[in-house]
């Protein structure tokens, strides 16, 4: 694996989204990388993050995962973090190693002080990431969707 971050652009995005533009010269995964709803939330979610924060996990010439700042830094220093693998591509490490790249970029960020995240209970490969990651568990929380979660954090 030589996993690197690319920061995404909105011509990924289109690309991802099947919208005529000219494709990077990336590959997608069989099945590609997320939902087009997900997709879609990540890219108007470009503008509020100005630039930083919204990352393709990339594998040699192909995405395998997106992962991302939820919003912008709060004035307390802290962003919540949010990842994804493509389903094709699960279970080969790329989370906790874009995690790892992550960290990196977000302690290099002088607006940062403390990295979060939730995940369901249920959801125990998602806790492994964090956990290799040095994220500890801080508090649970509710969300509409996905029920009780476990609330995650890392200081910088």
């Amino acid at each position: 694996m030589s996993l690197v971050l690319i920061p995404a652009t909105d011509l990924h995005f289109a690309w991802m989204l099947d919208e005529p533009v000219i494709p990077p010269p990336l590959r997608l995964p069989r099945g590609g990388v997320d939902q087009p709803w997900v997709l879609r939330w990540l890219r108007r979610n470009l503008g509020d993050l100005q630039g930083t924060g919204s990352w393709l996990m990339v594998d040699g010439d192909e995405v395998v995962g997106l992962c991302s700042y939820k919003d912008p830094p709060g004035a307390d220093g802290a962003v919540d973090i949010g990842y994804a693998v493509a389903p094709a591509r699960r279970r080969r490490g790329y989370a906790t190693a874009a995690v790892a790249l992550l960290i990196e970029a977000a302690r290099a960020d002088p607006r940062l002080r403390r990295l979060t995240a939730e995940t369901a209970l249920d959801n125990l490969p998602s806790q492994r990431v964090l956990e290799a990651n040095g994220f500890r568990r801080t508090g649970r929380s509710h969300d509409v969707d996905e029920g009780e979660m476990i609330v995650w954090g890392l200081s910088l």
